[in-house]
């Protein structure tokens, strides 16, 4: 039992060498940085696109006389606004 616990005492310092470094935690904190804004970016264009072809299909269907389209308007403004909360949401998440 001794030599088992001496043993382990022995190995304890080298386990805490193998762990990974400031420079590889700062070097992966870049990373998620700058493919986060990318993401980011993303989230915008999909915002974006939602908006105009919501606001497509609706002028389309007021035109063709249909009446209820408060649906249609509430679910394509929410489906863009998500996008769009979406961005500061994970930014706030990762802490970036």
């Amino acid at each position: 039992m001794k030599f088992f616990l001496s043993l382990c005492c022995c190995l304890l310092p080298g386990l805490t060498f193998a762990q990974p470094g400031i420079n590889e935690m700062q070097q992966a904190q870049q990373d998620l940085s700058s493919s986060f804004f990318s993401a980011f970016d993303c989230c915008m264009v999909l915002a974006v696109l939602f908006g105009l072809l919501g606001a497509l299909r609706i002028y389309h269907n007021w035109q063709m006389g249909k009446d209820q389209i408060d649906s249609a308007v509430a679910a394509w403004f929410f489906a863009s606004f998500f996008m769009i909360l979406s961005g500061p949401f994970l930014r706030a998440l990762f802490g970036i």
